[in-house]
Order: structure tokens, then sequence, then C-alpha cells
């Protein structure tokens, strides 16, 4: 078997992709959800064609993936699909532009490193913007450098499905539009082109015209939550979000992919390795400069990536870094077996925000009475209400919290008789929106190494309107 995998780089990608896949499918069955996937997976249940935290993407394919199950590791079938899709096209656009040695490397570093193993785990919108922009990045470059009608129109709809996704995929537009003007000024005039642009647009546009319907309240809640009124410069940030490449892609990996990507003129030259390189630092400049006036999130920069692991794979082929990639290797797949027991043993630790929920809301379940309504005091505990209790009643929260979906399909006078749970004491704070407030319960769990937290649950009645 070995022998047969080691002459055919293709069944031994594809090997290691399902593999990958089946191992995360089970993994995921262990873990209770991050409140972020529940506020996902409650979009689930109220389709629509935008919401204000993200594009529609995400809730669409958690809708698909609930008809397989809608336990854990069914919510993340859509990490496994979007992820192995994902790898597999990697290896495909490998494979179109060098062979299929480079593409087993590209395919192997991918599933080493913590950062696809950590989007194995939890449901984001990073799960469909990887799979798309990978979607977007191989019928692009087929249809810039084959001109064929109908990678044009693959292009096309998967440009429109990864605006979809997460509105960071401005910049893979922005990508072939740098990469077009500087190399390939001839599509300007195919028709085929606009016959892309058009078909894009006509994917996106509902999302559009939801925005416009409200204000484009979505667009203005990313363009306020990445940027700053001040403009002052924190360069420790900066410094951090870009060390913090090296560790979740490996720093083996990301000083190999950096050094040469700022050392060697042939990138511009080349058309091919152009096209990768564009992708890459398109991303990391925009995030970068961003970082130097507000935190950025490490896996903001993922889609850079796709083209980055296709690059590395490029320059340890041709400068034959083997020692290198095996201590990359070696370096990757620890870090991604010491986080992967981490959320499996010390989730208090690792990700404390995920563990204890799922028993507090149990316990709300015990004073469930019928009729009653079901209220956190912040959108992932209401998102964690509806996902955990019995037939998933429609929650909300009791008290202000940042604006978020729950405002938006809020009706005035909404506040009903029922259970709330928050993670303070806030009698007070209901006090002031109920005439009868009484604390019925508390549960303490681990927080980090030494700290705790406490759930309260409080028993609310006759609102004051």
């Amino acid at each position: 078997m070995l022998e047969l995998l080691h002459k055919t780089p293709k069944k031994s990608a594809y090997t290691i992709i399902i593999l990958l896949a089946i191992f995360s499918t089970i993994y995921n069955a262990f873990l209770p959800l991050h409140g972020d996937e529940a506020y996902y997976w409650m979009w689930s249940h109220h389709l629509q064609m935008g919401y204000y935290d993200h594009p529609p993407m995400i809730a669409y394919l958690i809708y698909l993936t609930n008809f397989i199950s809608e336990s854990e590791w069914g919510v993340r079938l859509v990490n496994v699909f979007s992820f192995s899709i994902g790898a597999l096209y990697v290896f495909k656009l490998a494979s179109e532009m060098f062979d299929e040695d480079i593409a087993l490397d590209a395919i192997i570093i991918f599933s080493s490193v913590i950062l696809v193993h950590a989007g194995y785990i939890m449901t984001t919108t990073d799960s469909p913007i990887i799979l798309f922009w990978t979607l977007s990045m191989y019928y692009s470059y087929k249809a810039i450098f084959h001109g064929k009608t109908k990678d044009y129109i693959l292009t096309g709809i998967m440009l429109g499905l990864m605006m979809l996704s997460k509105y960071t995929a401005i910049l893979f537009v922005f990508t072939l539009l740098i990469f077009l003007i500087f190399k390939r000024r001839d599509v300007f005039l195919n028709p085929r082109f606009y016959l892309a642009i058009i078909i894009a647009l006509l994917v996106v546009s509902p999302m559009l015209w939801w925005n416009y319907q409200n204000d484009w309240i979505s667009f203005g809640f990313q363009m306020n939550h990445g940027s700053t009124d001040d403009f002052k410069l924190n360069i420790p940030d900066s410094f951090g979000f870009l060390a913090g490449q090296f560790g979740i892609f490996s720093p083996v990996f990301a000083g190999l992919l950096f050094f040469y990507l700022a050392k060697d003129k042939l990138y511009y030259k080349d058309n091919k390795l152009f096209f990768l390189s564009l992708s890459i630092v398109v991303i990391l400049g925009f995030f970068m400069y961003k970082s130097l006036f507000k935190s950025m999130g490490l896996n903001y920069a993922a889609p850079m990536y796709i083209g980055g692991v296709i690059l590395l794979s490029y320059i340890i082929s041709k400068y034959e870094f083997k020692k290198a990639y095996k201590i990359g290797l070696i370096i990757a797949i620890t870090f991604s077996i010491i986080g992967r027991i981490g959320f499996m043993f010390f989730l208090e630790i690792v990700q404390d925000r995920m563990y204890g929920n799922k028993e507090a809301v149990h316990l709300v379940q015990t004073y469930a009475k019928d009729g009653d309504a079901f209220y956190g005091d912040h959108l992932t505990i209401a998102a964690y209400l509806k996902y955990y209790l019995k037939n998933h009643p429609d929650t909300d929260l009791a008290l202000r919290s940042r604006f978020s979906q729950y405002d938006m399909w809020r009706e005035k006078d909404y506040l009903k008789n029922g259970l709330v749970l928050t993670q303070d004491p806030v009698e007070g704070q209901l006090k002031a929106k109920y005439h009868e407030v009484k604390l019925l319960d508390s549960i303490s769990f681990q927080r980090g190494i030494d700290r705790t937290k406490t759930f309260y649950i409080y028993r609310v009645k006759n609102s004051i309107k």
C-alpha cells in the first residue's frame, strides 16, 4: 500500500484528504459548540439573503448539513466539507501549475499546519471562504491562462459564492485585477471576462439587495468592526499579528515562504508565480496595515495560505529544501497534535468560552415550564439556549448586548415570562425590566488554569412596559 501511494501522488493526496476528513468528523463529535457556531446554526433556522454580522453562506451550508445531523459533528460537517474540497482543489491547482509531486507536498503542508486543523474544528465564516476562495483561484487561473468559456463562467459563479461567504473576499477580486493590469491586460478585451463579472454580480445580487433594504447595515458593521476612528499606531499589535503567522503556519514554513517572497524577483517575472504571490501579498499587506491601528485575528489572513502552500511547495522543490521540509512538518504536526489534545482534554484552558455552556443550558432545562420564554445576556448565550434546549425554542436577549441579528428580528415589547441565563449576577438590571425577578440557581466551572466562571439562572415575570 505504501509503495502504491509513493508511486501515485494523486492517490496519496486523496488518501490524506479522506483520512483527515473522517478523523475530524469523529473528533468533532466530542466537542461542545462554540458560541459563534451556535449563533450561525441559529441563522440556519432563519434563512435570509443577508445577516447583520456576515454574508449568508455560512447559514446556507449549515442548513444543508442539518439534513444529515444537527448534532455538534453535523454542524461541523461544514468545516469538513469546505476544507476537504478546498484541499482537493489545492491539489488540482498545484498540479495544473506545476506537477503532481509539488501538489502532493502542498497537500501534506496544508494538512499539517494548526491553522487548518483549527479550521476543521470550528464552524466559522472562514470555512466557506476557504472553499470558494480555492475554487475561485482554480477557475480564474484556468480562465486566464487557458481562456475557455466554461472556466470564465465557473469563475463568475465561484467569485459570487465567495462574496456570499465573507466580505474579505473582495481582496481576491483586487488580486485578480492587479494581476490582469500588470500581466494580462488583453483579458480586458475578452467578452468572456465581462460575462464572468455579470455572473458574479447576479450571484451576489440578493445579498446586495438585502443590504440596500437594510441601509447597508452589514457593510457598516464590518467597516466599524475592522477599523478605528483615531488611527493611533499600535506597533506591538502589528508585530504580534505577523509573529502569530509563524505560529499558525509553522515557523519554518512561514519563514521560508516570507523570505523567498521578498528575496526572489522571479516571482514577478513568471506569470504563474506572480499569480500565487499576489494572492499572498495582497492579503498579508492589507491586514498588516490594519493591524497597525486595530488588533486583527490571526485567522483573518487564512485565505493567503491557499496560494501559500502551493508556492511554498514550489520553493521547497526548486531549492531542494528536503531537511527544512521535514523539520517544518515535524514542528507543524507537533503544534497540531498539541492543539488537538488541548481541545479534547483541556478545553477549559485552551478555549474556556466553549466550556460549561452546554451544562448550564441543561440546568436551565430542569427549571423550564410550559409557555416559558428563554433569554440570555449575550448573543452567544441566547444561541446556546436555542441549540441545547429541547425542541430548539426561539430565544432572545433580556439585557443590552452589542447589536446583533437578534436586534434586527426583535419585535417591540418582546419580553415575556420565562427564564434568563446570564454570565454575571444581574438581578438589578433585570428588575429594571421585570416586576418579579428570582434567582433560581447558579453553576460554576473552571476557567483557564486557576479561575472560575459562574452562570446564573433567573425566573422573570411581568415585564415593565
